[in-house]
């Protein structure tokens, strides 16, 4: 019986495959190789390959699409509800097969090489940012154990370690002063890192066209802007800007029932790492608002003047989000509203 439809469940090595015919019957369930599972689907025309988005889906997409076949990621928390009974590798691998031909499916993009590596290139840097926080706040620990307290910040602990270390009479001991030393030298090692990763970012914020639109927008630099293209590329799998800031977790959840709708905090669905970002960047608008141009500025007086400062914040990264969404979906640049509302 022909293929219709093949769900695949990934795995590190061993991959397993369920076919269906287009009645939905189960026609093929089979246990491959990557080699092997390749070989399969050369030598197979279906209508739809579906997967879920997860760690080496994209790289195999873009395998299976050198093929010529369609292939769709979904997010694994829309392919679980329809598992049946229990869970097992090929009960897995029909429920994608099954939830990949539903005409109301939400999709995954398959990212390029350039997204993945500009992904990659962020959550190493965040990595060590965590790991530099991480190494601060061990220091003042330390330091706090012999009687020294330093404010929190980072630049705060870096201006007075020198001193601390070089004071005799400071109530350290040999090893304590070894340790803080070693911190010290392990911290510097982590800024010129962080340097070189900012710096290549930058560099390739300068480099791509689209990068270039994006730190138009107010409150954006070229962190948020790389962020966004690795994590949507231009943007084409979202019908509107809504649909980008509720995929990020910027609008409220909503438990509706009876016909009264009930609207409640921020969902904070999506990606954590870029809704951080764009929240920064809306309380560095906010910050600077006095700065913005007049449309901006007259909307953000009112937003402030009505409601609390994170709330504000919020409803700021919303607004950039959908900015940033139809700078990248109509491949025009950001043009600034310069008439107050009236």
């Amino acid at each position: 019986m022909k293929i219709h439809t093949i769900g695949i469940d990934l795995g590190k090595t061993k991959f397993h495959v369920v076919g269906l015919s287009e009645r939905g019957e189960v026609v093929v369930r089979k246990q491959f190789s990557r080699a092997q599972l390749l070989r399969f689907t050369a030598n197979r025309k279906v209508h739809v390959i579906g997967m879920e988005a997860c760690g080496g889906s994209h790289f195999l997409g873009r395998l299976l699409q050198r093929q010529g076949h369609e292939v769709r990621l979904m997010p694994a928390q829309y392919v679980k509800p329809y598992v049946k009974t229990n869970k097992s590798d090929y009960i897995d691998a029909e429920a994608i097969a099954e939830a990949v031909g539903r005409p109301t499916m939400r999709f995954v993009p398959i990212k390029s090489d350039d997204q993945l590596d500009l992904q990659s290139l962020h959550r190493v840097r965040e990595r060590w940012v965590s790991r530099r926080t991480a190494v601060i706040n061990q220091m003042r620990g330390l330091l706090l154990e012999r009687g020294i307290t330093v404010r929190k910040g980072r630049r705060y602990i870096e201006a007075a370690l020198p001193g601390i270390l070089e004071d005799a009479d400071a109530k350290l001991s040999g090893a304590a002063r070894l340790l803080l030393a070693q911190l010290k030298l392990e911290l510097d090692q982590m800024a010129k890192r962080l340097e070189e990763a900012e710096a290549l970012i930058e560099r390739t914020a300068l480099e791509n066209e689209d990068c270039r639109r994006l730190v138009k927008v107010p409150g954006l630099g070229p962190v948020t802007a790389t962020a966004v293209i690795a994590a949507i590329g231009n943007g084409a799998a979202f019908r509107k800007g809504r649909e980008f800031a509720a995929w990020m977790g910027v609008v409220p959840r909503e438990h509706s029932t009876g016909g009264k709708q009930k609207l409640l905090g921020v969902s904070k669905r999506g990606n954590r790492y870029l809704r951080k970002l764009f929240v920064q960047c809306a309380r560095a608008v906010l910050q600077q608002k006095t700065k913005q141009t007049p449309g901006l500025r007259a909307w953000l007086e009112k937003l402030t003047a009505r409601t609390h400062r994170h709330v504000a914040g919020v409803a700021v990264a919303n607004k950039l989000a959908r900015i940033a969404w139809a700078v990248l979906a109509t491949g025009e640049a950001y043009r600034a509203s310069t008439v107050a509302a009236a």
